[in-house]
């Protein structure tokens, strides 16, 4: 009982009502759709924008809407022109004979006068205003000369400003009419297109005029409820406009009605201005403007019947769904509905790419497995199988067709397979003629044993080829999987950087600017990109500064003062003219720099050298120094060791691992050419924040770094590049202190000492004997001192790079500013 009476206890209500809920908004988006569909795709919209625009008039007797309409449809919209031909007639017909006749006539002719004009090889779009001009010109002046049988110049200049109007308003609904035919919802539309689709719905109501319902015009109603939407979903600015266009349309429909102008701009801009405060602002707006205009009014027209208009306009305003202002408010550019839609669709963009990017992260982490050999080759086993094969193709030549072959490889297979087995290894080893013991057993054993041991010699040689390219491939999918993975980090890293979003630093942006301003400099716009420690990225737009450096010598002072670190002018274009704007890009400024010299000397004194060298700046605070020793001398040794560097720069660039980049290049180099081309590489990346070191030495000479009266070695055993495909790279890491000195060379340098026994020990006795710290003075003495050894004789190609790591001092120290306090930090 008690188990009954706990089912009964839920709370079943809330199940039924939330059931409630989704099943009545599947009945509201199902009849949404539905009506989407009537309107839309069976043209209902269409039909009903047609009618009022037959009906619509200027001045009582000018009809310059019906005719651009239908040609519109007819241009853009050719499959609904039935329905425009109807609407249009149906509506002139409502106001009378002679009007329907008109419209009827004047489509007649445009229908005639557009085949004609397919004489003509000229655009549709183009040519419709001015065919839609003659048309009403010659329609309207052939209807006054029939009436008439005279033409007065009244009667012309009647006839040529309807057809002005109407050149006019073909343009205008050109841009406006696939609003009105489509259901896509378009991201945003331009101004003008704004402007045209107010035009349209302004034309559009002047085709209610003379309608009334209890006394209350409809069309007065409409305009209101227009303004106070497009007022409270875009502002005061849109509000207003709306406000002039239809009050300026519905003036020239009926020039009685010129003091709407006036109510209608005032109630959008007052209704603008107080969106802010909801629906009730906006509506409190129109209301309010309605009061102060209609003192104004005719004394035919009451202030309580405008009133009455405006207060049936906002019962509209309120009936209206709030998913209905909000994609109007999506289409209009400048309001938020807008820009959040249009970070919606560019975050969305952005999330593809970095799906995508991840995509191909996947498939090369994918294809880096597949090449990968852990997965798929046991090397033992795969040893085995090749002497097996070996063996085979032996026993196929020689064993074959024996008669004893039953014998041998049937009752006494393991004894064969033994013999056959050492005698490989001995002929492998060359020591088959010394071993007489194996060869006395074989000559019993075997009754082919020579002609088996000269198969087994030949065939040796076949093996070992095939050894030799199974390895090459295995080598070379190594080095493929180990670039493919590197590949994919690479793309992982740059599909995390494209999720991460902008953070909003709105308040450290008026903060920033608040305080920099307080201190007398003017600045246009701040924005922040990145506040973090170490990695802050701020970027500015100031006033023509004269070339005076105010962005360097005060407003770089002041945000390290703001946000207590250093920070550096990145870049910076001045303006080129007072009117412009400068831009500047601050950045932290690194814990340590380095500066560098260099001293270089092709041998013999020739102009090229087969050294090379590189400093690079690396976009992840990394600074590296790099020296490519080319094989030989000359031309082609100068491409070789520069061909190097180049690859290395522009892999390291990409943001690839030290190891893997160097492995890529050697690749590169031993693959590229069968001639036996090598180059040394010695690589030293510093990192500028701590100043921590990584050495990469390939097949290069000892670097030394001196720290006061110590003389510290750096020294790896590594290959030259290009000799072998795979190879280890051995990293040597380093902690270097501000005032160190880094001595890279090349064996030109290290070895061209004549008459010295021990070069390390007096490499380190001339550092050590050193008197000033400035690098490129230090690069001339060395590599001076080399060359006196030799009596002034260079015998090879000699390099010396030196480098010095400092704390990085601003040029300027810090000017506090006490107005910003440590909100930001």
């Amino acid at each position: 009982m008690q188990k009954t009476e706990r089912n009964y206890s839920q709370p079943v209500g809330e199940v039924v009502f939330n059931r409630s809920r989704l099943e009545f908004s599947r009945f509201f988006g199902r009849v949404s759709l539905k009506i989407e569909r009537l309107m839309f795709q069976h043209g209902l919209l269409l039909l009903m924008v047609g009618f009022l625009l037959g009906r619509a008039l200027i001045l009582m007797k000018i009809m310059p809407f019906a005719l651009p309409f239908f040609a519109s449809v007819y241009v853009i919209k050719r499959d609904k022109i039935g329905i425009a031909t109807i609407s249009v007639l149906a509506g002139a017909f409502s106001l009378s004979i002679q009007n329907g006749g008109m419209v009827f006539l004047s489509i007649f002719a445009f229908l005639l006068f557009n085949r004609l004009s397919g004489f003509f090889s000229v655009e549709p779009l183009r040519k419709l205003p001015f065919l839609v001009f003659a048309t009403m010109l010659i329609t309207k002046v052939g209807v006054f000369y029939v009436i008439d049988r005279d033409l007065t110049f009244y009667d012309f200049t009647f006839a040529a400003v309807e057809a002005g109007l109407s050149f006019i308003l073909t343009m205008i609904f050109l841009q406006s009419i696939p609003l009105l035919s489509s259901k896509s919802r378009r991201q945003s539309l331009k101004v003008e297109e704004v402007i045209c689709l107010i035009i349209l719905l302004a034309t559009v109501m002047t085709g209610t005029s003379g309608w009334s319902v209890y006394g209350l015009s409809v069309e007065h109603i409409l305009s209101r409820y227009l303004v106070v939407v497009f007022a409270f979903v875009a502002g005061s600015t849109t509000g207003a406009t709306v406000g002039v266009v239809c009050g300026l349309v519905l003036s020239l429909a009926n020039v009685s009605s010129l003091y709407e102008m006036s109510l209608l701009a005032f109630a959008g801009l007052l209704g603008g201005l107080l969106k802010d405060g909801k629906r009730v602002g906006a509506a409190l707006g129109l209301i309010v403007g309605s009061l102060l205009i209609g003192l104004y009014a005719q004394a035919d027209q009451p202030v309580m019947t405008n009133l009455y208009e405006s207060l049936v306009a906002v019962g509209l305003f309120f009936l209206t769904p709030l998913i209905i202002l909000k994609n109007i408010g999506k289409i209009i550019p400048g309001t938020t509905e807008n820009l959040n839609d249009q970070q919606q669709y560019l975050r969305k963009i952005r999330d593809v790419t970095a799906h995508r990017v991840q995509q191909f992260s996947t498939v090369f982490n994918a294809l880096s497995n597949s090449f990968s050999q852990n997965g798929f080759y046991d090397e033992g086993s795969d040893e085995n199988k090749e002497v097996d094969y070996f063996l085979s193709n032996v026993t196929e030549r020689t064993c074959q067709l024996c008669f004893k072959k039953e014998q041998c490889w049937g009752a006494q297979f393991d004894k064969t397979y033994e013999y056959m087995t050492q005698i490989m290894e001995e002929v492998d080893n060359g020591t088959l003629h010394q071993n007489t013991r194996i060869s006395r057993e074989m000559d019993k054993h075997c009754i082919k044993a020579k002609k088996v041991i000269d198969i087994i010699d030949q065939e040796l040689t076949y093996f070992k080829a095939n050894q030799k390219i199974n390895k090459q491939i295995q080598d070379s999918r190594k080095i493929v999987a180990e670039q493919l993975m590197g590949v994919s980090q690479v793309m992982e890293n740059f599909a995390n950087e494209i999720k991460r979003e902008r953070e909003n630093w709105y308040m450290q942006e008026e903060q920033i600017q608040a305080a920099i301003r307080d201190f007398g400099i003017e600045i246009n716009q701040i924005e922040i990109y990145n506040l973090e420690a170490g990695n802050v990225d701020i970027e500015m737009w100031t006033p023509y500064c004269h070339d005076r450096g105010e962005s360097e010598k005060l407003i770089a002072p002041m945000l390290s003062d703001i946000l207590g670190e250093t920070i550096m002018v990145k870049h910076e274009e001045c303006a080129a003219y007072p009117q412009e704007l400068c831009h500047v890009s601050f950045g932290s400024a690194k814990a340590f720099v380095v500066e560098t010299g260099v001293a270089h000397a092709a041998k013999g004194g020739g102009f090229v050298s087969g050294d090379s060298y590189s400093m690079i700046e690396l976009g992840a605070g990394k600074y590296a120094l790099a020296i490519s020793d080319g094989m030989g001398n000359g031309e082609r040794a100068h491409y070789e060791s520069n061909e190097t560097l180049q690859l290395l720069k522009k892999i390291l660039q990409t943001g690839i691992e030290e190891k893997i980049a160097i492995k890529a290049v050697n690749s590169i180099l031993a693959l590229r050419t069968s001639d036996e081309i090598f180059a040394t590489l010695d690589l030293a990346m510093i990192d500028l924040q701590d100043a921590h070191s990584k050495f990469l030495k390939i097949g290069s000479t000892p670097s030394f770094v001196k720290r006061g009266d110590k003389i510290i070695k750096i020294q790896a055993s590594n290959l030259p590049m290009g000799i072998i495909e795979d190879f280890e790279v051995d990293v040597v890491s380093e902690q270097l202190k501000a005032g160190d000195l880094l001595i890279m060379m090349s064996d030109g340098v290290f070895e061209g000492p004549k008459h010295v026994e021990n070069y390390e020990m007096w490499m380190k006795r001339k550092v050590a004997e050193l008197q000033t710290s400035d690098p490129q003075e230090i690069a001339d003495l060395i590599m001076e001192e080399v060359i006196r050894t030799r009596s002034g004789m260079i015998d090879d190609d000699m390099t010396v790079m030196v480098a010095q790591i400092k704390h990085n001092t601003p040029k300027w120290s810090t000017i506090p500013v006490y107005s910003y306090g440590k909100q930001a930090q």
